[in-house]
C-alpha cells in the first residue's frame, strides 16, 4: 500500500517565516503551540490560556519566557509575582455548575476540613484546580495529604488551612506531580525522608525536643543531596570531634564539599575524604642520650681490658 504525506484539512493559519524556523529550531512543543495560540486567537490572560492549552501555570510561564526570549513576543515580563488570579463569585458559581471535576473537589476539600468553604478559602481552591492545572483526582490525594501533615504535627483534630494547602500545591506544581502515579511516588519518599531525619535527630543526640525549622531544612537539603543517615552520621562525627559540638553551618560544609567531590556513601567517604591523622614526633627520652654515651664508653674500656 502506498504511504500517502500528511496535509493540512482546514484552512490556513500563516507565520512568519524567520518565526517557524525558530520554533522547530528550540523543539518545544509548548513554545510552538502557545506561539499558534497567539497568532491565531490573540493574547489572553494566563488562566485562560492554561486552560485552552492544558498546561499548567508552571508549562506556561516556561514557553512564554522562550517565546521571549526567541523574540518571538513581547510583553509580559512584569508578571514576576507568583499568586493565583483574582476570581469574581460569580465565575467560581458558573464553574462550579458546569465542571463536575471542580464540584467533586469542593465536596472532598469540605468534607476534610470539616466545614463550608470561606468565599476567600473557595477562590483559592478553585485557582489551585482552574489556574495551576492540578487534575481533580491530584488534587483530592493532596487534600488528604495536608491533612495527614498537619495531624502529624500538630495532633489529632487538627486540619490544614487553605493557605497551607495553596504552599503545598505549589510544591507539586513545580515538581510537576500531574498523575496519581506521581503523587504516590511523592508521598512515598517524603515517608522515607520523615524516618531518615528521625534517625538522624536520634543520632545526633537530640531527644528531648523537635528539631527546629531551620534544622529540618539542614537535612532535608542534605538528603536531597544523595546522603544516607549512614554517611551523615559520619559528617557528625567528624563535627564534633573537630568543634566539641554539633555545629550546622560546620556541618553542612563537611557535607557540601564531599558533594562537590562525589562522595555520598560511607565507602565512599572513607577511601575519598578519610581524616588526615597527625604524625607524631619521635619520643625523645630525658637522658637516652646520656646513657647511649656511658654505654659507648663501657664498651671500648671492656675491648681495651681484652686485648691488654
Amino acid at each position: 500500500m502506498e504511504e500517502r504525506g500528511y496535509r493540512l484539512s482546514a484552512e490556513v493559519c500563516s507565520m512568519p517565516a524567520e518565526a517557524a524556523d525558530k520554533l522547530i529550531e528550540s523543539g518545544d512543543g509548548d513554545c510552538a503551540l502557545l506561539y499558534i495560540y497567539f497568532a491565531r486567537r490573540g493574547s489572553a490572560p494566563a488562566p485562560e490560556l492554561c486552560r485552552a492549552l492544558g498546561m499548567t501555570a508552571k508549562r506556561l510561564k516556561a514557553a512564554a519566557d522562550k517565546l521571549r526570549a526567541l523574540g518571538l513576543v513581547t510583553g509580559g515580563a512584569e508578571e514576576k509575582a507568583e499568586g493565583l488570579p483574582e476570581y469574581t463569585a460569580e465565575e467560581i458559581v458558573s464553574r462550579t455548575r458546569s465542571d463536575g471535576g471542580f464540584r467533586d473537589v469542593l465536596a472532598e476539600c469540605e468534607s476534610i476540613l470539616g466545614h463550608a468553604l470561606s468565599g476567600a478559602d473557595t477562590r483559592t481552591l478553585f485557582g489551585i484546580y482552574d489556574y495551576l492545572g492540578l487534575p481533580a483526582d491530584v488534587i483530592m490525594v493532596l487534600l488528604h495529604h495536608c491533612a495527614e501533615e498537619c495531624r502529624r504535627r500538630y495532633g489529632p483534630g487538627r486540619v490544614p488551612n487553605m493557605r497551607q494547602i495553596e504552599r503545598e500545591a505549589y510544591v507539586w506544581v513545580n515538581r510537576e506531580i500531574m498523575t496519581l502515579e506521581q503523587a504516590d511516588e511523592y508521598i512515598r519518599a517524603r515517608e522515607e525522608q520523615r524516618g531518615a531525619i528521625e534517625q538522624l535527630r536520634r543520632a545526633f543526640g537530640i531527644r528531648d525536643r523537635q528539631l527546629s525549622p531551620t534544622e529540618r531544612r539542614y537535612i532535608e537539603g542534605w538528603l536531597e543531596l544523595g546522603f544516607r543517615p549512614e554517611a551523615l552520621e559520619l559528617a557528625y562525627d567528624r563535627t564534633v570531634t573537630n568543634t566539641g559540638s554539633l555545629k550546622w553551618n560546620y556541618m553542612d560544609r563537611i557535607v557540601r564539599s564531599w558533594h562537590e567531590k562525589g562522595l555520598h556513601t560511607p565507602e565512599e567517604i572513607e577511601r575519598g575524604d578519610a581524616p588526615r591523622r597527625r604524625q607524631s614526633a619521635p619520643v625523645s627520652r630525658p637522658g637516652a642520650e646520656v646513657r647511649a654515651e656511658e654505654l659507648e664508653r663501657m664498651k671500648r674500656l671492656y675491648d681495651k681490658l681484652r686485648k691488654g
